[in-house]
């Protein structure tokens, strides 16, 4: 599989602007969609803890990597649910898989 231009460097890291960028747009869906279901909570966990690595001044890329297998893993268990109707759970699945060179 070929890998984007910019989602690993050299060092096969991932960039963590784009999982900056992914995660602000995750936030923002996820406000708008108003089910309390266990999917919704758990891909808010998700991004929230993602958020919060990114934000602590030690990036450790595995974090980033595990917390992105996470929301991946949650968003195909959300997409036979209402979730799926509200959000654009694909488009992240794949922009996931992407930046991870899946």
């Amino acid at each position: 599989m070929t890998e984007q231009k910019g989602t690993k460097n050299e060092a096969g890291e991932i960039n963590l602007e784009e999982v900056g960028k992914l995660i602000a747009d995750m936030e923002r869906d996820l406000a708008g969609v108003r089910t309390g279901s266990a999917d919704v909570k758990r891909l808010r966990d998700e991004v929230e803890t993602l958020k919060n690595v990114l934000n602590s001044p030690i990036r450790r890329h595995h974090w980033v990597r595990d917390g992105l297998h996470s929301m991946r893993e949650g968003l195909d268990e959300a997409l036979d649910s209402a979730l799926a109707e509200s959000m654009k759970a694909g488009q992240y699945v794949s922009e996931i898989g992407r930046i991870l060179g899946l």
